[in-house]
Formats: C-alpha cells, sequence, structure tokens
C-alpha cells in the first residue's frame, strides 16, 4: 500500500525587516479600524523573536499573550494555526496535537513568507476565530501588493 508522500513546509529564511514587520502591521491595523475590531496583533521574525506587538484600544488583555502565541506556533511549525484547531476539531487521533510542546491551536496565526521562504509570522486574537484570520491575512496581503 502507497502512502502519500507529505507535503513538506517552506524551508525558514532570513529574518524579516523590521521595514516589511511594518508595512504587515499597518495593513492588519487597517483591517481592524475598518470593521471597528479591538485586537491584539504580534509579528515574530524568523528566529521566533517579537518584532512588533500592538494592542489596540478595548482589546482584550488576555489576547496579548494568545496573539504572541499564535505568531510563534505559525512560525515554529510553518503553517498555518488554523490547521491545528481543524485537526483538533475532529478528534481522535487529531487530539495528538495537543500534546506538542509550545503550539497554540488557535486560528489566527500564519507565517510570513517571502520569497517562498518563512520569514517570519503573524498572530492575531481579540474575536472570533474568523475575524483573527482575517486581520492575519490582510496583514499577509501587504506582502502580494508590494507594500
Amino acid at each position: 500500500m502507497n502512502q502519500p508522500t507529505p507535503t513538506l513546509p517552506p524551508e525558514y529564511g532570513p529574518p524579516l525587516s523590521l521595514a516589511l514587520a511594518k508595512q504587515v502591521m499597518a495593513a492588519a491595523e487597517a483591517e481592524c479600524a475598518r470593521h471597528g475590531w479591538p485586537m491584539v496583533i504580534a509579528i515574530v521574525d524568523s528566529s521566533g523573536h517579537l518584532v512588533m506587538l500592538h494592542k489596540l484600544d478595548q482589546a482584550q488583555y488576555g489576547s496579548v499573550e494568545i496573539a504572541r502565541l499564535k505568531a510563534e506556533t505559525a512560525f515554529r511549525f510553518r503553517r498555518s494555526t488554523k490547521i491545528y484547531e481543524d485537526l483538533i476539531t475532529t478528534g481522535g487521533a487529531g487530539l495528538r496535537l495537543l500534546a506538542l510542546p509550545n503550539a497554540t491551536p488557535l486560528t489566527g496565526g500564519l507565517p510570513i513568507l517571502v520569497g517562498g521562504k518563512v520569514v517570519g509570522a503573524i498572530g492575531v486574537s481579540g474575536l472570533q476565530p474568523a475575524q483573527d484570520e482575517q486581520v492575519a491575512q490582510a496583514g499577509l496581503a501587504a506582502i502580494a501588493a508590494g507594500g
């Protein structure tokens, strides 16, 4: 019986620059402002260190740590955190993900790719999972749009 070949995650690249982190942050904040969403946005680089963290007015305090953890999980595992949340919600073998150290299986964390390599990650927390993901995606769209 042939096993499917697993899809390898993208390679790590050099740490993202502060200028790029600011572009991603500005786009994510603009998405929050457009909807009046009080959120926390965290950006880490490809060494796993926090580059930026913005807590918007009236964002819940608990979201500060969660946003950072989502970004770190997306960086460490080079995947969207939504993948892990979806696997856990299926139950069964997906529950083994709860044993992963330093993993936050909550939607809203995305790796930041430049040239196909992971240069950092963004994590967003504050509202419902779909809204957290929407803000993170808006941040990444700034890269695709060239700034």
